[in-house]
Parts: C-alpha cells; sequence; structure tokens
C-alpha cells in the first residue's frame, strides 16, 4: 500500500490509476491524516430479487414475535413531548 499527500494525488492522478488498475492500494493523507483510498473495484455479485426475499424471510422466522401493543408502545419511547 503506497501513501501520497492530496497534492502528490492531484499531481500524479494518471500513476496512481494505473497503480490501483494494477491491483494496488493508495491511501491519499491531508496534513499527515488518511482521508481517503483509491484501489480497484471490488466485483460486486449480484443478489436477485427472490434470492433477498428469501433471505430476509429466514431472517424474519429466526427472531422472535413482538406483539403489536409492544410495538407500538415502543414508538415513543424517549421522546419529548
Amino acid at each position: 500500500m503506497t501513501t501520497v499527500s492530496a497534492y502528490e494525488a492531484k499531481t500524479h492522478l494518471p500513476r496512481l490509476i494505473r497503480a490501483a488498475e494494477r491491483g494496488e492500494t493508495v491511501v491519499i493523507t491531508r496534513h499527515g491524516k488518511p482521508v481517503a483510498q483509491l484501489g480497484p473495484v471490488q466485483e460486486q455479485r449480484g443478489i436477485d430479487m427472490a434470492e433477498a426475499t428469501a433471505r430476509l424471510e429466514a431472517l424474519r422466522r429466526r427472531l422472535p414475535k413482538i406483539p403489536l401493543e409492544e410495538l407500538l408502545s415502543a414508538r415513543h419511547e424517549g421522546h419529548k413531548y
């Protein structure tokens, strides 16, 4: 992992983009503190709607059932009137 200042990143952006294309990660700092990270794009696995729905339903079945009255009474908990 490479670390560069914001000024250096602005000045040498094409070089840093080529490094990211090669799989390197570059941390950009401002006044010595890390503020951004430039790196290769991670391939995101797409999840279809049916699979997402099935996973949410499975999670819902594992969670305890909460009575409606308890939900309604908790909705204003902590509010100042």
